[in-house]
């Protein structure tokens, strides 16, 4: 057997400690696959006295992360400090530079810096490798590039942030609201102390926007993704949505046509009929649409030591055998550079929530605003007081632009009638 490949492991946090775990447990099965051990050499983290209940004492301890890209007994870095820019960044540019490949879980650091890492490591030869950095241990980059490499893909849709996923079927399961359950994600650990980057949309952003390069041959374009978070999303929607035969998931969608890179991040209500609305708790799953596989779902443990650290020894190995290739399934020169699409063109069907004061003429305010924006009703439901004497008021609109219910949620803003923001969910096509 050759050589080994010899790492050096930036961040020593659940993620840092699993690979390190990983590696001692399936070392022989690991070193069978790729043809040659993995090992790790060095590593570098905040603390060095911190009990992560894996021994670090055989590893070279470096105390500047930045130096690792010099280590001399190491082939590769893996980074897994995490942040867009900073030491990640840092770290990537250096050990691209001073001839390491690369490997990170970072997806904020790869959907902002992503094609110049790519460049760079095609550039002088070296892999850049981040299938950890999208659903934990479900391999749907590596599906995306290598798997579906054949096809066309028409677009690339689903669940991907398991704090969201968790909060929202358990809403539906205990008919609880989100601030209560939120609070208990925290507890359990599926919540960090300052949620808002789940819950808002931001980290499902950055892995939807890795997806769409891959799937589409696209420059990554974060700044393009429209970005609508769960937060204010109440257990009165979830009701209503299971009464009409959905369920509500946060959905990251990309498509790419003459119209440039459509990329969204927004509540869906998912047809009981979609396997999208099944996948439940903190699991990540995303749809592909090829145009001869057909749809392809991946689905799987989207977080955690053990998926993501799985995600990270897989990339590595695919190192130890010499498969680099592009890091976005083509060069980086050929990645087209596409304008946003105009998401007001597009058409599909809509729920809306309005919270209204319960007095005379409401229901006849909103369906003018949306006669005198071109939106179809399907269907309008109203629901008793609340204790503070407004009105949950729920339409579903036929198919048409969105552009018209954004005009007409336009019109009734200020009315003295709504007493809270309108909530819009986009309702998925089956």
């Amino acid at each position: 057997m050759t050589e080994p490949l010899r790492i050096a492991l930036a961040g020593l946090g659940t993620v840092g400690a699993g690979v390190i775990r990983l590696i001692d447990a399936n070392g022989e099965l690991i070193a069978r696959r790729a043809g040659r051990p993995i090992e790790v050499v060095a590593i570098s983290a905040r603390d060095r006295a911190k009990d992560r209940g894996v021994d670090i004492s055989r590893f070279d301890w470096v105390d500047d992360t930045a130096a690792l890209a010099r280590h001399p007994k190491a082939d590769v870095v893996v980074e897994l400090v995490g942040g867009s820019d900073g030491p990640a960044l840092t770290l990537a540019r250096a050990s691209l530079a001073g001839g390491k490949s690369f490997v990170t879980a970072n997806k904020a650091m790869i959907a902002h810096h992503g094609l110049e890492l790519a460049s760079a490591a095609e550039n002088a030869g070296l892999a850049l490798k981040f299938e950890a950095a999208v659903a934990g241990g479900v391999p749907v980059i590596k599906g995306l590039r290598e798997g579906a490499a054949a096809n066309e893909i028409a677009r690339v849709y689903g669940i991907l942030n398991g704090t969201c996923n968790f909060i929202l079927s358990k809403m539906e399961a205990e008919g609880r609201d989100f601030a209560d359950i939120l609070s208990e994600a925290q507890r359990l650990g599926y919540a960090e102390a300052d949620p808002s980057f789940d819950i808002d949309g931001v980290d499902a952003a950055h892995k939807l926007s890795i997806l769409a390069s891959l799937a589409f041959g696209t420059q990554p374009a974060f700044d393009q993704v429209a970005i609508t978070g769960v937060r204010h999303v109440i257990a009165a929607d979830i009701a209503e949505a299971a009464a009409l035969g959905y369920r509500v998931r946060l959905l990251g969608v990309a498509d790419a046509g003459a119209g440039g890179l459509f990329q969204r991040v927004h509540p869906h209500l998912v047809p009981l009929s979609h396997p999208l609305a099944h996948v439940t708790g903190s699991t990540n799953a995303v749809v592909a649409e090829g145009n001869f596989v057909g749809r392809l779902l991946f689905q799987g443990a989207g977080a955690g030591d053990g998926p993501t650290a799985s995600a990270v020894v897989a990339d590595l190995i695919d190192i130890a055998r010499g498969e680099f290739g592009p890091p976005y399934a083509m060069p980086a020169t050929a990645l087209a550079s596409q304008n946003a699409a105009n998401a007001g063109e597009r058409t599909g069907r809509a729920y809306v929530r309005f919270t209204v004061a319960d007095k005379v003429g409401v229901l006849a305010e909103i369906a003018a605003a949306m006669r005198d924006a071109g939106v179809s009703i399907e269907s309008l439901m109203q629901r008793g007081a609340n204790p503070d004497g407004s009105v949950l008021v729920a339409i579903v609109t036929h198919e048409g632009p969105e552009r018209a219910v954004a005009e007409a949620l336009d019109k009734l803003r200020g009315s003295a009638s709504l007493t809270g923001e309108p909530m819009w969910m986009h309702i998925l096509a089956g």
